[in-house]
């Protein structure tokens, strides 16, 4: 009797359709959107919300927060702590955790600039050899997590350790070590922006892309007997892009303008989505947290997903600690120390990744970032102690897992995946 009922109601996405097609249009949209919303699906709407609410406050209490120049700053300045929580959503999808990314980060910085600047490597050999050394910390955790039965947080907190330990000794007594400024990371991480009608080009091929992808999509899902988006969806929600992406580029054009740094953070966001969502691989991986054991009698080899998404973790990790490094032109004691390591996981946290696993994505690194930064930048511009910016943080944090488990509790009541 359930699959007959199941069977004789309509789908959602086939009752969105048909009322677009009686012309309900938006009633149709803020009516799926509300019933998702009741049913637990809040996506990325709590976290809009906050961001608005954040730039709101921040803008009355000083006007030059929403400034282009500040804008513009903002951005570059969430680039390497957000590189690093894309890592982080990666393991939590899975229901694990990595405690040492700070540390993997600020290692990553210390070999680089002792190989580039001490040893005379070329620049491209010694980021190689970072980036290296984060993939193989990754493999290592993976064979202690499923080889040995070592809990995550236990493996990943003897690396915070150990790695920290070893960036201060690669550092010697001088304690940093300065990176050229001429030099071309260095450059790339503080001085390299996009010509202005490049940035609009993007913006048009962004909006392009997703209606083609949304419209790909939708052609194979009706081909298949199942319900899609209809084409005057798809053309409005990519319209929205269109605009808001270019009022977003003409504001920050009005100062410096997009930094290529915070352009390819967004690129590592996309391609990360498109994994997650597009592969199989990304399929193993919701559906090893979700059910590692219930994954694992389906086929799927849960080892090497665990693999692949620690060793992604420590390489992004050892990535962003080479960012860190060149926004500052120099590695040092402090760089992956202090709150990096916390930020990183709180962002992927706070912009909806899920500490149960199985649920999230790899905008939830962007949003998150996007949080904590503008948090930080906005105490800052009001000269106000280092302190208020750990309670706030803290607080957005505990909200966010609070909508997390409320969320899931009511997913779980109206008989949805948990």
């Amino acid at each position: 009797m359930a699959d007959v009922r199941a069977a004789e109601t309509p789908a959602p996405l086939d009752l969105l359709d048909e009322r677009l097609r009686r012309g309900d249009g938006w009633r149709a949209v803020a009516g799926g959107l509300w019933q998702r919303v009741r049913s637990g699906d809040l996506g990325a709407l709590p976290i809009v919300l906050g961001l608005v609410v954040i730039w709101t406050v921040f803008q009355s209490l000083n006007s030059v927060f929403l400034s282009s120049a500040n804008l513009v700053n903002l951005l570059m300045e969430s680039a390497s702590v957000g590189i690093i929580a894309l890592g982080v959503v990666c393991v939590l999808l899975v229901g694990q955790i990595d405690l040492s990314v700070g540390s993997v980060s600020g290692l990553s910085a210390a070999l680089t600039a002792v190989t580039f600047v001490t040893h005379g490597w070329p620049l491209l050999l010694s980021m190689a050899a970072a980036l290296g050394a984060g993939a193989l910390v990754g493999v290592v955790y993976a064979q202690m997590v499923t080889r040995l039965g070592v809990p995550s947080f236990v493996a990943t907190l003897a690396g915070l350790l150990s790695f920290l330990g070893i960036q201060l000794w690669l550092l010697g007594d001088t304690g940093a070590i300065n990176l050229p400024f001429e030099s071309d990371l260095v450059h790339f991480a503080q001085l390299a922006f996009l010509p202005e009608w490049l940035s609009y080009v993007l913006v048009v091929v962004a909006a392009g892309w997703l209606f083609a992808t949304g419209y790909g999509l939708a052609r194979t899902r009706r081909a298949a007997g199942l319900s899609a988006r209809s084409t005057s969806l798809l053309v409005a929600r990519s319209t929205a892009v269109l605009l808001g992406l270019g009022f977003a580029v003409w504001y920050l054009n009005r100062a410096r303008g997009v930094g290529w740094l915070f352009v390819s953070f967004v690129a590592l966001v996309l391609v990360l989505h498109y994994a997650l969502t597009r592969t199989g691989w990304g399929r193993s991986v919701f559906a090893v947290g979700g059910n590692a054991e219930a994954a694992r009698r389906a086929g799927i080899n849960v080892r090497r997903v665990y693999t692949s998404v620690f060793v992604l973790c420590s390489t992004l990790a050892a990535l962003g600690g080479m960012i860190a490094a060149a926004r500052l032109a120099a590695a040092n004691q402090a760089t992956g120390a202090g709150d990096v390591n916390l930020n990183a996981i709180a962002a992927a946290v706070i912009g909806g990744t899920s500490l149960f696993g199985g649920r999230g994505s790899a905008f939830s690194a962007l949003l998150g970032i996007l949080v904590i930064q503008s948090i930080s930048n906005g105490l800052t511009l009001l000269d106000l102690d280092s302190s208020f910016r750990f309670i706030i943080t803290g607080l957005v944090l505990a909200l966010a897992v609070t909508l997390d488990s409320v969320a899931r509790r009511s997913r779980v009541a109206h008989g949805r995946a948990a």
